[in-house]
């Protein structure tokens, strides 16, 4: 068996702990988590969604989702409304007040992209998040048992 070191789950892991390390902070300030940002940036790039798309796009199981809409609509940061064809279903859109909140936080999470880039290579960054999509790609199209 591989030792830890050698092992891609926990070498992805620790390079996401590093990451967020950056990204905490920021998100802290502005009273967000990491979950309910990556739904606002979601949000943020497709201005009505339903919530089954937005939980695989996020990242997010289900139960979390609407946890997270939950007390995202409580604070005023999205609107729900029912999808035209089917009423049982909701689409989520940023409300005014969460677009602002977006605008307001995006300059920041972008100077932690610039210091990113400074420390590791602009080059490399770039590589590194086109050899994770082609991991992605390779590994949710091949067969488990494989």
């Amino acid at each position: 068996m591989r030792g830890l070191e050698s092992s891609l789950p926990i070498a992805l892991l620790r390079a996401r702990e590093c990451a967020m390390n950056r990204f905490r902070p920021m998100l802290r300030e502005h009273g967000l988590t990491e979950q309910q940002w990556r739904v606002i940036r979601v949000l943020a790039q497709h201005p009505s969604i339903e919530v089954t798309e937005l939980a695989e796009r996020a990242i997010l199981l289900g139960p979390s989702v609407s946890r997270i809409l939950q007390y995202l609509q409580q604070s005023g940061l999205i609107k729900r409304s029912p999808v035209e064809s089917d009423q049982r279903r909701s689409a989520i859109s940023l409300s005014a007040k969460g677009r602002a909140l977006f605008k307001e936080i995006a300059p920041h999470s972008e100077a932690i992209y610039s210091d990113l880039e400074k420390r590791f290579g602009r080059r490399r960054l770039a590589s590194l998040l086109e050899m994770l999509r082609e991991l992605e790609l390779a590994l949710s199209g091949s067969d488990q048992a494989a």
